[in-house]
C-alpha cells in the first residue's frame, strides 16, 4: 500500500532499526518505546488489522507466533522473566497505524491496566 508507513519500512523506503527479518516478516525497534525492550513485528504483506486476516494469512500469523516471537524474546533477553505481545485493533483498541503489527514488550514488570 503506497501510503502505509509500515509497508515503506518493509520495502526499505523508510529507515528502521531491524532486529529480525525474513521473506514474510520484519521486526524493528519502536521509535517511542514503552518498555526497555519494545519491538514491532509486522508482516511484509499489507494487512490492515487482525480483522483483515484471511485464510491465506494463517501461515504468516503462525510464523510470527511460533517462530519469531520466541526467537526474539530469547535474543533480546526477555524470555526468562516474561514479556507482553499486543496487537491493537481499531481506533478504540489503540491502533495508530493501519497495518497489522504486534508490539513485543519486556524488560520491566507490565502492569494491568497499562499506563
Amino acid at each position: 500500500m503506497a501510503d502505509c508507513i509500515f509497508c515503506k519500512i518493509a520495502a526499505k523506503e523508510i529507515p528502521s532499526t531491524p532486529v529480525y527479518e525474513d521473506d514474510t516478516v520484519i521486526a524493528f525497534k519502536d521509535l517511542e518505546p514503552q518498555a526497555p525492550v519494545h519491538v514491532l513485528i509486522i508482516p511484509k504483506k499489507h494487512i490492515r488489522s487482525l480483522l483483515g486476516l484471511t485464510e491465506e494469512d494463517k501461515a504468516v500469523i503462525a510464523h510470527i507466533h511460533v517462530d519469531v516471537v520466541g526467537r526474539l524474546a530469547r535474543e533480546l533477553g526477555i524470555a526468562e522473566k516474561g514479556f507482553r505481545l499486543v496487537a491493537n485493533t481499531g481506533e478504540e483498541g489503540g491502533q495508530t497505524v493501519g497495518h497489522l503489527h504486534f508490539h513485543l514488550l519486556g524488560g520491566r514488570s507490565m502492569a494491568w491496566p497499562p499506563g
